[in-house]
């Protein structure tokens, strides 16, 4: 049985290289579901029936775990398909997101207790960061702002052009207008750590960025400590499979942007009913 790493389209890739780093011995199985992205704009509705065709996917696929490595999808259908839906179709197996590892982390780093999201205009409008963290750790403040132009400016790979220094600098100051007192930021969208550096340069040198890769990868090694019943029932041959929804030859020559790391992804097509 391998782990299922799923997104709408490729940000999720870098929260697999993440994964590869900290846990490379397990067998990994990617599909982006590019066919249909962007999923930020979707109802919830949407979002959770496309989320839920993927998670099936992946279970065909002889996936034990699935980590939904989609800001949206973990937002929109992650608490749907956990709910109601895994007793159904596959009671023994798991599905996890990245926004409650990105959240139970940040007491590690805020001082202040006011706390930043950068995120897609999807994952803002569905407060998941604000309902999460005031669950949590209801003391902290949390200041959300919108960054659409941030994911096409990466898949276009145009992110270490001089065109980005003016959205990174826009969307910071329309942060800190809102709070100059932000000691901590997350990028919840796994396409902004490919603007850490441009992020880091424009923000004041207090303020510590949270790259959720960095976060999701330890939470997964720790639940599989916690878990053996699902552990020890993944293979470990170090194995890497990439599947799109869309044209493979695509998924192949954007992909080494996120992934950056040497792997050459050979991508399949998939088509979901």
């Amino acid at each position: 049985m391998k782990i299922g790493v799923f997104d709408s389209g490729f940000g999720g890739l870098t929260v697999l290289k993440e994964f590869l780093r900290y846990l490379p011995e397990y067998d990994y199985v990617y599909l982006g579901d590019n066919a249909r992205t962007p999923y930020g704009t979707r109802s919830f509705e949407t979002v959770y029936r496309y989320t839920l065709q993927c998670v099936k996917k992946l279970f065909e696929l002889d996936c034990q775990l699935v980590i939904l490595a989609c800001n949206t999808a973990s937002a929109k259908a992650l608490r749907s398909i956990q709910q109601n839906d895994l007793e159904k179709i596959a009671p023994h197996r798991r599905v996890l997101g990245v926004i409650r590892p990105s959240v139970e982390a940040l007491n590690k780093y805020t001082n202040s207790g006011n706390i930043g999201i950068f995120a897609t205009p999807g994952t803002v409008a569905s407060d998941s960061y604000v309902l999460e963290i005031a669950k949590l750790y209801p003391e902290i403040n949390v200041f959300q702002q919108a960054c659409p132009m941030w994911v096409p400016l990466v898949e276009n790979n145009e992110h270490c052009g001089e065109g980005a220094d003016y959205f990174v600098k826009l969307y910071i100051n329309q942060l800190l207008m809102q709070n100059n007192e932000i000691d901590t930021l997350i990028l919840g969208c796994t396409h902004y750590p490919l603007l850490i550096n441009k992020i880091k340069k424009y923000l004041p040198k207090n303020i510590k960025v949270l790259s959720q890769g960095e976060i999701v990868a330890p939470s997964l090694k720790d639940y599989l400590k916690r878990h053996p019943e699902i552990e020890t029932k993944l293979s470990k041959k170090s194995q890497r499979k990439f599947f799109t929804t869309d044209i493979p030859e695509l998924f192949n020559e954007k992909a080494q942007i996120f992934l950056n790391n040497g792997i050459i992804p050979i991508a399949k097509q998939l088509k979901l009913d």
